[in-house]
């Protein structure tokens, strides 16, 4: 029971890391855009190691251990790449100008439209697009955390980190509709439950039918999903936001933090 309560926790934080999003945006005159494309580059980094030095060996051990060594790789391979195509659908289904790494998009709407009603439906439909995108992130911390808590710490960081632009493209149009930054931070926080909820939906679905071939499958799936967010929207983010090297100079960063934690846990 205390390693599904811990397992919760560590969604819920990731979740509520939206919020994060939106206090940066309502409560500082002027975003530190650089520190922000640093930030992004560094969840890229650690996204990526965690998931191609961590995930996927575990997910082909597993595998390899419970359909023998060759069937194995092959299984891990596959849900690597269902993974991404899985993350790569979602992105697909949302149109580009809700997308809620779309950020600039919103920036632009804020200064050059003045149609309160037509701002205030952008808010809501990227809250909605960021909780389609949250839900799978929920359950794939959960699962981490059951069954790894030391993979589980790295994979909260990074999906936090990149969650906090999603917080500001919910909170930026909210904001400038209405003026509330009590209705731009209740949105704004409430499309990171999604998290917790994918992992309600995790305990309750997938718990009992959990084994090490269903774990290295989802870890392999985990990976892929992570790699795919980290190149096709987190690093090109970054680059939207600050100098051209900063988002490699947080990867590289990322990846140094993330190895050097895997070495001494």
């Amino acid at each position: 029971m205390n390693n599904v309560m811990f397992a919760f926790l560590l969604s819920l934080m990731a979740g509520l890391s939206t919020g994060i999003g939106s206090l940066i945006t309502l409560f500082t005159k002027r975003k530190n855009t650089n520190f922000l494309a640093m930030s992004l580059g560094f969840s890229a980094g650690v996204m990526v190691y965690v998931s191609l030095v961590e995930l996927l060996p575990e997910a082909q051990g597993l595998l390899s251990a419970g359909l023998g060594d060759k069937i194995g790789q092959i299984a891990a391979v596959f849900s690597f790449f269902a993974g991404m195509i899985l993350a790569g659908a979602i992105d697909k289904i949302l149109p580009d100008d809700k997308n809620p790494h779309e950020i600039r998009q919103l920036e632009k709407s804020k200064v050059t439209n003045g149609n309160q009603k037509k701002l205030m439906r952008t808010g809501i439909i990227t809250a909605v697009a960021i909780t389609v995108h949250n839900f799978p992130e929920g359950i794939a911390t959960f699962v981490s955390a059951l069954h790894d808590p030391s993979v589980a710490i790295p994979i909260v960081l990074a999906i936090a980190l990149h969650n906090i632009p999603e917080g500001i493209s919910v909170a930026v149009p909210i904001y400038y509709a209405t003026g509330s930054r009590r209705k731009a931070l209740i949105y704004s926080f409430a499309s990171g439950l999604a998290e917790p909820l994918g992992a309600i939906a995790a305990y309750f679905i997938l718990m009992p039918f959990l084994s090490e071939n269903i774990y290295g499958v989802l870890f392999a799936m985990i990976a892929g999903i992570m790699v795919f967010i980290s190149f096709d929207e987190l690093l090109p983010s970054a680059r939207e936001y600050g100098e051209h090297h900063l988002s490699i100079y947080g990867m590289v960063a990322g990846m140094m933090v993330m190895a050097i934690s895997l070495v001494l846990l």
